[in-house]
């Protein structure tokens, strides 16, 4: 006869099993979706796998009780598990990084001294920098400012799922926090970066996609997205200094 106990074991990994295969497809679809952010050296399958580690995560600890559905919780820690595996790996230059940090140190004291949104052209003046140099500096530094963005996401949890470990009442404060200055800075951005991030993350579209809607190039949608994020790093910084660097490139 079998134990109370393994019998329940066996019934919990059964669940486990089925709860993985019926969502296997959303983790293959936030690996892809991730993946279109960051460099072509970053595997699909090595998201994959993070992810599915993260999808049975959350089938042993969901809680319905705390009122979201399994799939809302489930793309929380997916998205965290690949988002941590990702940060195991220096795939971005520390030139990247270190330039980066400085575009969006010059953002921001342009802004604080103007009042108003930096120009491109002010941001490279401000660095020394040539159009053509800037330009391929948002690009470089499109896909670490993205994945900061999700760490920061994934860090701070969302709003109304409970993350285990993560859900004290500072926590949550710093998250409500977080989510209302991200509010705030995305409603401050130039229209056209306001629009870039609005068909890139709500309509899901691809840069492609968003330079046939915008009558522009793969190309020049990149850097205007690579400009809305350091502009977007330049008015959260706050919340680097507050977290202890939680973006990638600390």
């Amino acid at each position: 006869m079998i134990a109370p106990a393994a019998q329940y074991r066996a019934v919990q990994r059964c669940a486990t099993v089925e709860v993985v295969e019926r969502h296997a497809d959303l983790v293959r679809r936030i690996a892809h979706h991730l993946a279109a952010r960051l460099p072509a050296s970053i595997e699909i399958d090595d998201l994959v796998q993070a992810g599915m580690l993260g999808l049975i995560e959350a089938a042993r600890n969901f809680d319905s009780e705390q009122g979201a559905s399994f799939e809302t919780y489930a793309s929380i820690r997916i998205r965290g598990a690949m988002i941590d595996e990702i940060r195991k790996g220096d795939w971005a230059p520390r030139s990247v990084r270190r330039r980066s940090r400085e575009a969006a140190e010059a953002i921001r004291r342009i802004e604080q001294s103007t009042g108003r949104a930096a120009s491109p052209a002010e941001v490279a003046r401000a660095l020394g920098l040539g159009a053509e140099d800037y330009a391929r500096l948002l690009e470089d530094a499109v896909a670490g400012q993205v994945l900061s963005l999700d760490s920061h996401l994934e860090d701070h949890g969302e709003a109304g799922v409970a993350v285990p470990g993560r859900d004290s009442p500072e926590r949550r404060l710093q998250a409500e926090q977080f989510r209302h200055e991200l509010a705030g800075a995305i409603g401050g951005l130039p229209e056209r970066e306001q629009l870039v991030l609005s068909l890139y993350y709500e309509q899901e579209l691809n840069l492609r996609e968003i330079g046939a809607v915008l009558g522009v190039s793969e190309s020049r949608v990149c850097q205007i997205h690579g400009q809305a994020m350091l502009r977007l790093r330049a008015r959260l910084a706050a919340f680097d200094s507050a977290d202890g660097g939680t973006e990638v490139d600390g």
